[in-house]
């Protein structure tokens, strides 16, 4: 396999796999919906730094100890199953809650002010630990490195394409969380939103906690 052709055959995968709607999605809208810009592109930016950490660690043969070892899985996907259930709870919780102003009290850990190190730091923990994401680069990206190719220079290089790809889409859902701001600064409407995201969070921590 020619190493262009590599790479536009991973392209088109990654491609599918960023379009799907899922946590990032989720993540990605309700914080830049909210009006915190800077927040949003920090959680795009840790999203993709978990990428970019998964895809060298993978590249260096690493997280192939998530396939090969029952308890080192175990211990990641409870880990990430743990802190997304919190998430979803934080949410769901806050929505109930009132300020003296009558709107859903904001926690500092969820939505908190527009810190784009917050932001990344969430997207960071999110990636890094959802154990599914390093076993996909374990069984998909070493099929794309070409015979002959530089093992950790082609599977950084393949992780950069699904990064750069990662990037473009969250731009476009930044963009068009925009559009819909003006809707959200209504409390019932930001409840609602936050309802909706918390149960998504929470809904992908107990897949992830009930799925082997």
């Amino acid at each position: 396999m020619a190493i262009s052709t590599a790479l536009w055959s991973f392209a088109l995968v990654v491609g599918l796999l960023t379009l799907t709607p899922g946590l990032d999605t989720a993540l990605i809208l309700r914080t830049a919906a909210l009006g915190r810009r800077s927040r949003a592109w920090g959680v795009v930016l840790g999203i993709q730094s978990g990428t970019l950490i998964w895809g060298a660690l993978t590249s260096l043969g690493v997280t192939a100890v998530l396939t090969a070892s029952q308890v080192a899985y175990e211990v990641l996907r409870w880990a990430g199953a743990a802190y997304l259930l919190w998430m979803g709870a934080r949410m769901l919780i806050d929505t109930w809650r009132r300020t003296p102003g009558g709107e859903a009290g904001d926690a500092d850990a969820l939505q908190g002010t527009d810190s784009m190190a917050g932001g990344w730091r969430q997207g960071t923990l999110t990636n890094l630990l959802n154990p599914k994401v390093g076993v996909f680069y374990v069984a998909v990206l070493p099929q794309f490195i070409p015979a002959g190719a530089p093992h950790f220079t082609m599977g950084l290089l393949l992780t950069c394409v699904h990064i750069a790809l990662g990037l473009v889409w969250s731009a476009t859902l930044i963009a068009f969380a925009r559009v819909v701001r003006g809707w959200l600064q209504r409390p019932s409407a930001r409840r609602a939103l936050d309802r909706v995201t918390g149960t998504v969070v929470a809904g992908f921590g107990l897949r992830l906690a009930l799925t082997d």
